[in-house]
């Protein structure tokens, strides 16, 4: 311990804590307490300073453990820190009781400072871990109690710190100090095991001493201090099968050959201790339950030696006869069996298998049983582990055997024909009546019955045969013809007199053979092609043949060339022998120009009897095609094409034309729109339409650009009239106009156009026919067009156009040389 010379002495008051005490709350305690006290006081007087000198020239060196039992404050702040100071107070490690029950707070120690000069100078504080809640102090005396219970488990220790204060300045006294009280620990926990209860599991028939479980049980009190947590294990229920170590807690198997087939369920009570297991420890327990886990050490074993069956003679090959049953004490897969039966008497007619859920043994039908062939079968079957445990083969063969006996019983049967089918031939074509076959079927039971036969209605819906129902034969009943049904299938049936409700039934293929009625005929294609470039004995075309007659061993056709075509010399058939031929040619080129295509007759014969052939003509094209042969044209207007010009660049040369003749028709169109277009330039003048030209023309000089002596107004020609709309020249004859009866071709010809025009729904709203060259009688200023009024030309007077000023010179005179010439002509 490191020792400080002081000025004066100091003093740690702790002694109380041993001596005031509740007696009832310490209860069995009471002697380990007092014995605790007594040496903590020993260690304090001795160790801790009362008997220690207050004063050292030289501080004794102390070990690490002593330095952790005193501390010693400094005052802080006052001095350097390598400056040695004096010691102010020092006190070791506070002790409190654990669930304390007294009725006055716990004394638990004394702070007492030597710088305390005078009582009640100095004032005393505590802070920290439950100060003020859980512990208090006295500031006057330092005197420290518990006014609370308090538990280890939940907090071993609390750390707090104390100050000394003068009373006087406030100011303290002593450096602030740290210290520790630990709640002293008292057996209060019992131990526990915390993951019970235990489920085990060992097998049967194990040795002494097999490992079953480690149980373990935790105790909450200080393992540290004495014996409160020192836990000893023991078995109260379970014995003598199992033990368990007192220590570890291991259990073990304590009997051997422990049979699960006896018992199988154990349950064990174990009791944890704590106190070493001392009188006055704390015990919890827990309970294990150990289950014997099966092993492979029982044989399968038939419970009797015999077992007696009764099976009928009807029953089906492949169905189950009967059960045996073969007991095997062990479970799971070690409870499984495998039957067997023993080779021989009758064991080849029967067969055994394991049904898995009920571990039985079932006997099957393999062969059909007769009873009056063998009316009783013996035989052994044996039972065996699937798995078996060769650690226990000493206990004894694991299989066991056991007698099958089986009665077969009479059953009144069905008749049995003597096949299970038959298969029959008759020609197409044969005589009603004709028998193709009969069937047999006898009853096989004792005292044998008569049977009758007939046919099934369902299979011979036709009736196209017919069956005598005492000696089975059967006949046709209709005429055949395998070219529309080449088999029939038919069912006969046949009864029991003595018991007509017992029928059995057989099938009937009848094959219907072919008689050799249709020629055959050469197969598609009837067209084929030869290429102009082709070489003598050239193949072009593979022809086969075809017929509706079918020969059991199959057709052989011939092919080849009618008589009078043998010497054609364009083409020949050669017969591969293998019911196909081909076409060959005979010369070298052929000309399209020449010949567009040839006709070739073939004829093909079949191999029955009577032989039948057909002729059959074949068209060959000839056509263009290039040096691989492959066709290019087979058109006779192909011939006169350029040369080297392909389909492509026809069609190209074909589009150009015609594109030119629609830009030839839309150009023609669009003219003739524009002339019309240019007659329309004024709607509302009708006059127009007939003296508009394109030109301007020649002025009033030029009488000679159009003639409208054909518009004139029909009604009011007159005859011998001439035109005033030119000059007549002086040395000419005069013109006689045709009179109005020598004009109707024009009338005609004007009432035909306006007809036309009137139901043509296309026509412009205009007609330049149906215009005439007058205004009509209803004008007040009268006409002043050249050309003729309503007015008759003898009734008007043109002497007032030489008033009218030079402008109308030209006019005057023309009108007055026609009056002039008039009464001339006159």
């Amino acid at each position: 311990m490191v020792r400080k010379r002081c000025a004066s002495s100091w003093i740690l008051q702790f002694y109380s804590k041993c001596w005031h005490f509740n007696y009832q709350a310490v209860g069995t305690s009471f002697p380990m307490l007092t014995r605790n006290c007594l040496s903590l006081l020993l260690w304090f007087l001795f160790d801790g300073g009362l008997l220690t000198p207050l004063y050292s020239q030289q501080p004794p060196q102390t070990s690490a453990s002593k330095l952790k039992e005193n501390v010693i404050i400094t005052m802080s702040g006052r001095r350097s820190a390598a400056q040695r100071v004096k010691r102010g107070w020092v006190w070791n490690q506070f002790f409190v009781l654990e669930e304390y029950m007294g009725s006055e707070p716990q004394y638990v120690g004394k702070l007492h400072s030597d710088l305390e000069k005078k009582i009640g100078s100095v004032k005393y504080t505590l802070l920290g871990d439950g100060a003020g809640t859980i512990f208090t102090i006295d500031d006057t005396t330092g005197d420290i109690h518990a006014i609370k219970s308090l538990d280890r488990e939940e907090k071993p220790f609390y750390t707090l710190r104390a100050q000394a204060v003068a009373k006087d300045t406030g100011k303290p006294v002593e450096p602030e100090s740290e210290f520790i009280i630990k709640v002293q620990d008292i057996n209060d926990n019992e131990p526990k095991f915390l993951e019970g209860p235990y489920v085990a599991s060992v097998p049967e028939m194990s040795p002494v001493g097999a490992y079953v479980l480690q149980v373990k049980a935790t105790d909450a009190d200080d393992p540290t201090y004495g014996s409160s947590a020192r836990v000893v294990y023991s078995i109260l229920q379970g014995q003598p099968y199992f033990s368990i170590d007192p220590k570890t807690g291991v259990i073990r198997t304590a009997l051997p050959n422990m049979d699960r087939e006896v018992k199988e369920q154990y349950q064990v009570l174990i009791q944890a201790k704590d106190m070493g297991g001392q009188l006055g420890g704390l015990a919890g327990t827990t309970t294990v339950n150990i289950t014997l886990t099966d092993v492979n050490d029982n044989p399968p074993r038939f419970p009797k030696s015999i077992f007696h069956l009764k099976v009928p003679e009807t029953s089906q090959v492949g169905s189950p006869i009967g059960r045996i049953r073969a007991v095997d004490p062990d479970y799971g897969k070690n409870a499984e069996i495998e039957y067997n039966i023993v080779p021989g008497d009758g064991g080849n007619l029967f067969d055994i298998i394991t049904d898995n859920e009920t571990q039985e043994g079932i006997l099957m039908l393999k062969k059909p049983l007769d009873f009056e062939t063998k009316k009783a079968y013996t035989f052994k079957v044996e039972a065996s582990n699937v798995h078996p445990d060769h650690h226990y083969n000493s206990v004894g063969p694991f299989k066991d055997t056991a007698t099958v006996k089986i009665n077969v019983l009479d059953v009144d049967e069905p008749p049995v024909f003597s096949k299970h089918s038959y298969t029959m031939e008759v020609y197409e074509d044969t005589p009603v009546g004709t028998i193709i076959g009969a069937v047999t079927a006898q009853d096989l039971d004792i005292g044998s019955s008569p049977v009758r036969y007939y046919i099934d209605d369902k299979s011979d819906l036709d009736n196209n045969f017919a069956v005598d129902s005492i000696e089975g034969t059967i006949a046709t009943n209709e005429l055949l013809d395998r070219e529309s049904t080449s088999q029939f299938n038919i069912s006969i049936i046949a009864s029991k007199i003595s018991n007509p409700q017992l029928t059995s039934s057989v099938n009937i293929i009848i094959n219907v053979l072919d008689v050799n009625e249709f020629a055959p005929e050469v197969t598609i294609p009837y067209e084929t092609s030869v290429c102009e470039n082709a070489k003598p004995r050239q193949i072009i075309q593979i022809i086969g043949a075809a017929d509706r007659d079918m020969s059991p061993t199959g057709q052989k056709f011939s092919f080849r060339l009618p008589p009078d075509g043998l010497t054609n010399p364009n083409f020949t058939i050669h017969d591969f022998k293998n019911n196909s031929a081909g076409i060959e040619a005979q010369k070298h080129g052929y000309s399209r120009r020449d010949k567009e295509f040839y006709l070739l007759p073939v004829v093909v014969e079949d191999s029955s009897y009577p032989i039948q052939s057909s002729t059959s003509t074949l068209t060959i094209r000839v056509c263009r095609c290039d040096s691989r042969g492959v066709i290019l044209s087979c058109n006779v207007e192909a011939i006169f094409l350029p040369v080297g010009l392909s389909t492509g660049a026809l069609i190209a040369i074909l589009l150009c034309i015609i594109i030119l003749l629609v830009i030839v028709v839309l150009y023609v169109a669009l003219r003739r729109q524009k002339r019309k277009d240019a007659l329309m330039t004024s709607k509302e003048d009708i006059r127009d339409n007939v003296i508009h030209y394109d030109d301007e023309g020649g002025g009033e000089e030029d009488t000679q650009a159009f003639d409208i002596g054909a518009l004139r107004n029909p009604k009011v020609i007159e005859d011998n009239k001439g035109r005033r709309d030119i000059k007549p020249e002086p040395l000419c004859l005069p013109r006689n106009k045709p009179t109005v009866e020598y004009n109707s071709d024009i009338r005609d010809f004007i009432n035909e156009r306006l007809q036309e025009h009137d139901g043509d729904p296309n026509a412009p709203p205009y007609d330049s026919l149906a215009t005439y060259a007058y205004e009509g009688s209803g004008s007040v200023a009268e006409s002043l067009s050249s050309i003729e009024s309503p007015s008759m030309e003898i009734d008007q007077d043109f002497d007032f156009l030489s008033d009218w000023g030079p402008q109308f010179k030209s006019l005057a005179e023309m009108f007055g040389e026609e009056n002039f010439n008039k009464d001339k002509i006159t």
